[in-house]
């Protein structure tokens, strides 16, 4: 038989997340993205030489355009983390929804480059440097949070089917508890079976 589970216990068992772990990861995730966009422009303006974000004669790391795509990726990190943050705290399977809803933001930041006027090479490098960034923001943060969640303890004296104490109950010394359904009876220290009663003047039978 199983019993509906109290509010108390519901919020007990519920998974809570670690602040400063989340937000440190989330953290050096903004900090990663931002590197990934800057590295990403490096490669396509100087080693391709595709002038994204720039015109060419702007050089290698382009103009002011490059240091906004760099602090618009770690703000982007740091969004999607305090919405995995929401989900972790709100949601069951908060994972699965996160990994759909930042795949779907990064398809649309893959795509948008197609709807501008830029040259296709530019167009798709700058796809890739997005699609780039989406993966690596999405595993981080997915990472992170399944390092710093912290997912309750049951109790020590709980039985089979999850029901039991309150964790730190402690019972008495000889205590035995009862059985359950077919659950054999647990038996104290010292305990002796009683003798049956159909043994004549109190003799146990002998078996050869």
């Amino acid at each position: 038989m199983t019993y509906p589970a109290s509010p108390r216990d519901a919020a007990t068992n519920r998974v809570r997340p670690d602040s400063a772990q989340f937000w440190a990861g989330a953290v050096a995730t903004a900090v990663v993205a931002a590197l990934i966009a800057l590295v990403g422009i490096l490669i396509c303006r100087w080693t391709l030489h595709i002038p994204i974000l720039a015109p060419a004669g702007d050089g290698a790391w382009g103009n002011a355009h490059t240091a906004e795509y760099a602090l618009v990726a770690g703000l982007v990190a740091i969004i999607a983390a305090g919405l995995l943050y929401l989900l972790v705290l709100g949601t069951p399977q908060p994972t699965m929804f996160f990994d759909w809803i930042m795949g779907l933001v990064t398809l649309a930041a893959v795509v948008y480059p197609f709807s501008t006027s830029a040259a296709l090479d530019q167009k798709a490098a700058t796809a890739i440097v997005d699609l780039v960034l989406g993966i690596a923001i999405t595993s981080l943060l997915t990472a992170v949070a399944a390092r710093a969640i912290r997912r309750p303890v049951p109790p020590a004296y709980a039985d089979r089917d999850g029901y039991g104490p309150e964790q730190g109950y402690r019972p008495d010394p000889g205590y035995v508890p009862e059985p359950r359904g077919n659950q054999p009876a647990r038996q104290a220290p010292g305990y002796e079976p009683t003798q049956p009663i159909d043994e004549p003047n109190g003799r146990r039978s002998r078996r050869y």
